[in-house]
């Protein structure tokens, strides 16, 4: 047989020395590798691939129970017609041979099936220069006397037709069944046995001389039928390798296989064909517009599984090798929940809260930040519950100015958000989610909020360990926002009554649209599952009047309604620490309600809330959330200061910094001391009404810059 069977039947078997130390046929078998290192669902289906050796294309090991007897019948008189009988050795086939040979006839062949798959297991024993020479036949001889003391006849056999090679790159029965025949090595015929078995001897002959070969075994396996040698090789000439249907997950396998190790994942192949199903049929209902693409990533929300991952809606082009499930895109509003529990558990905000949703104009650095809504209209008064649910994005502006840039930025980050490390690299405009994150890492984060506040990493098999959960928020503030995102009544402002969001079971999701339309997103959950779905272009290039509600939405909210199709969703149970009250507002700005807040933070008896308790709140002027201020060396320490400002002069307020009383009024003069600093204000009765965070830089002894 030729070097190349020896070397790769025994991929990760190498460097037998001599007969005596051939292998076992377990090692053999168990050394077997595809070529190919298949991705399993997590129920066993084969749902991606990843070429391992580009050499052959090898399959998965073939036992003999699993062939037609038709091929060994045939393999075995063309081949070892004596094969059952002789110890290793066919004395009567190499005494012909010689006789043939000394006689001045055409050379003859008489390896044993055993030889070859000696051979085949020590690479010094397979054909040399000289085709004939007697010492190396003598060595295969001796190897096939000690493989079969060692080995029985049906696993020399097996292994014969797992090292075989056959016609290109097919090596293996299987992979020649497959490739030539498009079928199993228990669906082999007589004729196809006999083609295959023709081929052992030059595989690469031309389809007539095989055709002819497999003529003469069959008239021997079968005498009296009558053989079409014409028919035969149109046969096999028609014999095309099968072109490679597309996986159902190509970026899992990707991303899974990269060790080159068939893998079972936790990936389901029945939920990963309705999302690529979904996605599909949404990208061709946009197409119109521009969109070219989508991903969709789900979870299970307790376990972390990932249940389906895909990277692109599908199809062979260049765009669809690109993995916008793990490509980082801008946010958009997605990350806007966040913020508002950043708020809540600081107690800075309540679901009843107003905010002042009106034009607003912040100054930075780089000139002024002006954000807008989405519809360019503004709502002035407007409830926390609102102004999430329909994702208004100056209130979000205002909540982030609340808790600051850094403090946002940190919570970004301990949801393994993939976020540049400095805050003033986004400044304000991370509240409308100026920082790329990916559709994985994003998905997740929702999850965290899915699970009262707890953190924890994606499981890709169901046999990885569950790594221990990372507490980001408290509970009681990642429920009121899991349930403002449920609220359909509050969205109705952006979103309508019939908006798409509203899924016959219990979820709760956010839209999210980036600048100029290049990606939005829908994000959410229910009891069971986390689910996000990205829409746009691998291009960046924009699309055209497709926002998170039209492009992403319906493709999610379609997919939660094939997830709950015969399960129900039920809505979470209030954690500990939460109160309902009921609230009205004065003016009627909004419709009285029963409101959810943190326990022992509302008085008993109606909550009445007026704009000078929402709108109105004092305000830290300055400094600037996140403001990064810097040592001077040339300007004397007790003259290096900031001036702290709110927006109520009139009341008495009082300071606080790092945690420590700083004193009261309009105005508070802060030595700069480098570090990083916490800046408070807060009323007569000790509740936080605004915070800063901002940073000294430099500091004595640092050196000064060249000028």
């Amino acid at each position: 047989m030729r070097d190349r069977l020896a070397a790769l039947l025994v991929a990760g078997v190498c460097g037998v020395a001599a007969a005596q130390t051939l292998p076992s046929f377990e090692q053999v078998r168990t050394a077997h590798r595809p070529s190919d290192a298949l991705l399993l669902d997590r129920h066993g289906e084969p749902i991606g691939a990843r070429r391992v050796d580009a050499t052959v294309r090898r399959l998965a090991w073939v036992s003999l129970d699993e062939v037609s007897p038709a091929l060994p019948e045939a393999l075995l008189w063309a081949e070892d017609q004596r094969f059952w009988q002789h110890g290793g050795v066919d004395w009567a086939a190499a005494a012909a041979a010689l006789w043939q040979h000394a006689s001045g006839g055409s050379a003859r062949g008489a390896s044993t099936i055993s030889m070859q798959v000696a051979a085949m297991l020590d690479p010094a024993l397979a054909r040399g220069g000289a085709p004939r020479d007697l010492s190396r036949k003598w060595s295969q001889a001796e190897a096939a006397w000690a493989l079969e003391r060692a080995w029985s006849k049906p696993q020399i056999l097996e292994a014969y037709l797992n090292g075989l090679g056959f016609r290109g790159e097919l090596q293996g029965l299987r992979a020649a069944s497959q490739g030539l025949f498009g079928k199993a090595p228990d669906g082999l015929d007589r004729q196809d046995s006999a083609l295959l078995a023709a081929l052992v001897r030059a595989p690469g002959a031309p389809a007539t001389t095989v055709a002819r070969r497999a003529c003469q075994i069959l008239a021997h396996t079968r005498p009296g039928e009558p053989c079409d040698a014409p028919a035969l090789a149109s046969l096999l000439n028609a014999a095309q390798p099968p072109q490679p249907a597309e996986p159902l997950a190509p970026h899992a396998a990707r991303r899974l296989l990269a060790d080159g190790q068939t893998r079972r994942s936790s990936l389901d192949a029945a939920l990963q064909r309705t999302a690529r199903q979904v996605l599909a049929a949404q990208v061709a209902q946009l197409a119109p517009r521009g969109v070219e693409d989508a991903a969709a990533v789900l979870l299970d929300r307790r376990s972390g599984e990932v249940l389906a991952y895909v990277g692109s809606s599908g199809g062979f082009s260049r765009a669809a090798q690109v993995d916008a499930a793990d490509a980082p895109r801008q946010a958009g509003s997605t990350l806007k929940p966040f913020f508002y529990a950043l708020a809540l558990e600081r107690g800075l905000l309540t679901p009843a809260t107003l905010l002042d949703d009106s034009p607003l104009a912040l100054a930075g650095e780089a000139g002024v930040y002006a954000p807008r809504n989405y519809d360019g209209r503004y709502q002035g008064p407007v409830s926390v519950r609102r102004a999430l649910a329909s994702s208004l994005n100056v209130p979000a502006v205002r909540t982030v100015g609340l808790v600051g840039v850094p403090a946002a930025h940190a919570l970004l980050r301990a949801l393994a958000l993939p976020l540049l490390p400095e805050p003033a690299h986004y400044g304000d405009s991370l509240a409308l989610g100026s920082a790329d994150v990916t559709l994985l890492s994003l998905t997740n984060a929702y999850r965290a909020l899915a699970n009262g506040g707890v953190w924890s990493p994606v499981r890709w098999s169901a046999d990885d360990p569950m790594a221990p959960g990372r507490r980001v928020l408290v509970a009681p503030a990642a429920w009121l926002v899991g349930h403002m995102l449920s609220d359909n009544a509050a969205r109705e402002t952006t979103f309508g009554f019939d908006s798409v969001l509203a899924t016959p079971v219990w979820s709760a999701a956010k839209t999210g649209t980036s600048k100029d339309m290049r990606d939005n997103w829908c994000i959410g959950f229910t009891e069971h599952y986390v689910l996000g779905v990205w829409v746009g272009n691998a291009s960046g290039a924009p699309m055209r009047d497709v926002s998170g509600v039209s492009g992403a939405a319906p493709a999610w909210a379609e997919l939660v309604r094939s997830l709950h199709r015969d399960l129900a969703s039920r809505p979470p149970p209030p954690p500990p620490g939460l109160r309902a009250q009921a609230v009205r507002y004065e003016p009627p700005v909004e419709p009285p309600r029963d409101e959810w807040f943190l326990a022992g933070s509302v008085p008993a008896g109606t909550v009445v809330v007026t704009l000078q308790d929402s709108a109105g709140r004092p305000r830290i002027l300055a400094p600037q959330a996140g403001a990064l201020l810097a040592w001077d060396p040339d300007i004397p320490p007790g003259h290096q200061a900031l001036v702290a400002r709110h927006s109520d002069p009139q009341r008495a307020l009082q300071w606080q910094l790092d945690g420590r009383d700083a004193g009261q009024g309009a105005t508070l003069t802060v030595p700069l001391v480098p570090g990083p600093h916490r800046l408070s204000l807060l009323d007569a009765a000790g509740q936080v009404l605004d915070e800063r965070l901002f940073e000294v830089r430099g500091g004595p002894g640092t050196p000064r810059a060249s000028r």
